[in-house]
């Protein structure tokens, strides 16, 4: 924290507040501390533990309802039903879908997929940019390992066409590659998708 606050005073010339928010519940010292100290230095900044948080704030927010589910609470359940129904509020539908998809992750921090699955629909963050983010770039690592174990190292340039692919053209290249036989199968599929 010093480091950062330090760096910012430098390059802004401005003052700097700094907070730091945890995520989960935790006993560990770290998180009861708001400030460094050594022998010559003493740096403060803010803690916030989401789980001493009133959700009221956060649920009445849309931009702060991905951490709503993380706030302090008596029954997490209600909490997380009540997440849900204020993301279902929200009229944008592109701002809904990614506001689901980070309720989404973060919910996974403190509950069971299944529990957030029930409240969240799974139509709604699976059309989120994030949601289509994290599988896109899931499906490209396991198209990239199955890619370098059937021909070794490719060409820079090829990676990136591969890269550059949607989740689904991912998952069409992971069914086309079961019948390549050399790596100019690969280029030819990747012409053919270029011209599509």
């Amino acid at each position: 924290m010093l480091d950062y606050s330090v760096r910012l005073k430098r390059q802004y010339r401005c003052p700097v507040v700094q907070v730091l928010i945890f995520l989960q519940e935790t006993t560990n010292e770290i998180v009861f501390t708001e400030e460094y100290r050594d022998n010559t230095t003493i740096h403060q900044y803010q803690v916030v533990r989401l789980w001493e948080q009133d959700s009221t704030l956060f649920l009445a927010n849309p931009a702060l309802l991905p951490l709503a589910s993380l706030t302090r609470t008596d029954s997490p359940q209600t909490l997380l039903a009540q997440v849900a129904e204020q993301v279902a509020t929200i009229p944008d539908r592109e701002e809904r879908q990614n506001i689901a998809g980070c309720v989404e992750i973060l919910a996974g921090l403190r509950f069971e997929k299944d529990l957030v699955r029930q409240f969240l629909r799974e139509d709604i963050m699976k059309e989120s940019v994030i949601y289509q983010d994290i599988v896109q770039k899931e499906a490209f690592k396991l198209i990239s390992r199955l890619l370098k174990r059937r021909f070794g190292d490719i060409d820079g340039s090829l990676v990136e066409q591969v890269r550059n692919l949607s989740a689904e053209q991912l998952e069409n290249l992971g069914e086309a590659l079961l019948d390549f036989s050399e790596l100019a199968d690969l280029v030819v599929w990747l012409e053919q998708k270029e011209q599509a």
